[in-house]
């Protein structure tokens, strides 16, 4: 049998979070259109009769501008040391840009064979534009494999797989077979709720909000939840809560959908805002609303 770990990494927004939960057969990471979604390092599980396979999805790596902004690039870097396979997405509608050149000198020199994965190839409708710009990247570095795929429809996810294989080590599996992920129930289901703040919220509410379950019984037939959503401004919290609770009363409703199908039982859902001013530069929060310590 053959088992290891493999990291996604790239910039913001190239799809990292939609290929691990492809990859795993559920949502286990949420996705949104807003850059930076991801910010902890979340291990999706993948079993077959012959491998396991660790996946690790990472926080887009980008120029911080607060002290969430760099806690976030120290896991990303993290999460590429002691792999066995790093996954480098580039959002190959967009090309190969400035972004993605930093992410590949951060990863280069580590010793480990890196899969360039061009996501995104149904944005393409020209595939004679596709084949160039593979022909330009297979020169700015010696790529274990370079990779087509779209990451939404699945396409190509099983060649990825089969040439991930071939660079595990033989080993025992690390995680039984019914084990999903290494993160808690509770950071998944706050995850839920703050994936549909960005939804409906758009780009009203960027990086400013976070999620943090105060509350967490389950019981035969129902799970009881509590979600706290965290904003740095009042502005934002008159957004979330919207005219009348409407707002808050959807996102509540969104979330309770994906959390029930998720443990495949009844939720009833309490949905609270609160402001912390300036919390994505307070250290202190970050532990309180389930992100490490930016010294670990």
């Amino acid at each position: 049998m053959r088992c290891g770990f493999v990291s996604l990494v790239g910039r913001p927004n190239v799809g990292k979070s939609t290929l691990l939960n492809s990859l795993i057969g559920t949502k286990l990471a949420i996705t949104s259109n807003v850059s930076g979604t991801t910010r902890n390092i979340i291990q999706g599980i993948y079993n077959d009769s012959d491998s396991q396979i660790i996946f690790v999805d990472t926080p887009g790596i980008h120029k911080p501008t607060h002290k969430l902004g760099t806690l976030l690039n120290k896991k990303a870097y993290n999460s590429v040391e002691g792999v066995d396979v790093i996954l480098f997405l580039v959002d190959i509608s967009k090309g190969f840009g400035k972004g993605d050149e930093f992410v590949l000198n951060k990863i280069k020199d580590k010793g480990i064979p890196i899969f360039l994965l061009l996501n995104k190839i149904d944005q393409i409708q020209n595939k004679e534009i596709l084949l160039e710009r593979i022909s330009k990247l297979k020169e700015i570095y010696d790529f274990a494999e370079i990779i087509p795929i779209s990451a939404i429809k699945k396409d190509n996810i099983d060649v990825l797989v089969k040439c991930i294989k071939k660079q595990l080590p033989d080993s025992d599996a690390i995680y039984s077979d019914d084990e999903l992920t290494n993160v808690s129930m509770r950071f998944i289901m706050s995850e839920f709720v703050r994936e549909k703040v960005m939804e409906l919220t758009h780009d009203e509410i960027p990086h400013t909000v976070t999620c943090y379950v105060e509350n967490y019984e389950e019981e035969e037939n129902l799970v009881n939840i509590q979600v706290l959503i965290v904003v740095d401004r009042d502005n934002l919290k008159k957004i979330i809560i919207g005219k009348n609770g409407l707002m808050l009363k959807e996102i509540g409703s969104r979330a309770r959908i994906d959390m029930e199908k998720f443990l495949g039982k009844k939720v009833f859902l309490q949905t609270y805002v609160k402001t912390l001013k300036n919390w994505r530069d307070q250290e202190k929060y970050f532990l309180e609303l389930g992100l490490k310590d930016i010294d670990e």
